[in-house]
């Protein structure tokens, strides 16, 4: 199991602060529909910044979700952040879904790119390419390359990435967070092996998304 972080992530205690100071403060002097009103806006913050622990697979041909959500795309493309074809495996997030971003394999950072862009819905396809973004190039254990994107989303306006080049990723470290609704797409070798479809709803961490080629 992985405990990165307490249960509420840190990301989110500014946010649940704030929105709980309200519904207390309209809870005194307000009226009810607004208490009630206040009350559900903290709850959702709530729940939007959970970070709960997760089951790491210890396959090391395995490539793990970075992120929880439901898989939009799993096609052959080119990733031109490593400039290869590449195996694209996306993950759509919801504002129900946990947003804490987690590495998908083990491995060294060779480069992290940062990418104005666009605030188009994340599940359409133009937005991997479109969309503000930052990519993260591993250079996983075993010699192959992996790419992980952060895509912001129709709501999300804020990339958060806490990790640099030449820094190491363990799967399952949290390197990440989105806000808000987003994606993450994963770039992987194009020989290797995708274990989930589209409509497949995965666990960061939890899920594996492809393997390796032996």
């Amino acid at each position: 199991m992985n405990y990165p972080h307490p249960f509420i992530a840190k990301e989110g205690w500014p946010f649940l602060a704030i929105t709980f100071i309200a519904a207390f403060v309209i809870g005194l002097y307000g009226p009810v529909w607004a208490t009630v009103l206040a009350v559900i806006v903290f709850l959702f913050v709530l729940q939007f910044f959970r970070d709960p622990a997760r089951f790491i697979p210890s396959d090391p041909n395995a490539v793990l979700s970075p992120a929880d959500g439901r898989i939009v795309v799993v096609e052959k493309t080119r990733d031109v952040y490593a400039n290869r074809d590449a195996l694209k495996i996306s993950v759509f997030m919801n504002v129900f879904n946990v947003h804490s971003n987690r590495s998908p394999v083990d491995g060294k950072i060779q480069s992290v790119t940062y990418f104005p862009g666009k605030f188009l819905n994340a599940d359409l396809d133009k937005a991997s390419m479109e969309n503000e973004r930052n990519a993260v190039v591993i250079h996983a254990a075993n010699g192959a390359t992996v790419t992980a994107v952060q895509v912001a989303g129709l709501i999300a306006r804020r990339i958060l990435c806490y990790v640099g080049q030449g820094e190491s990723l363990s799967r399952g470290q949290r390197y990440g967070f989105i806000r808000f609704g987003s994606r993450v797409d994963v770039y992987l070798p194009v020989d290797a092996i995708p274990k989930v479809t589209i409509g497949d709803k995965v666990s960061a961490s939890s899920t594996v998304l492809a393997e390796f080629k032996a």
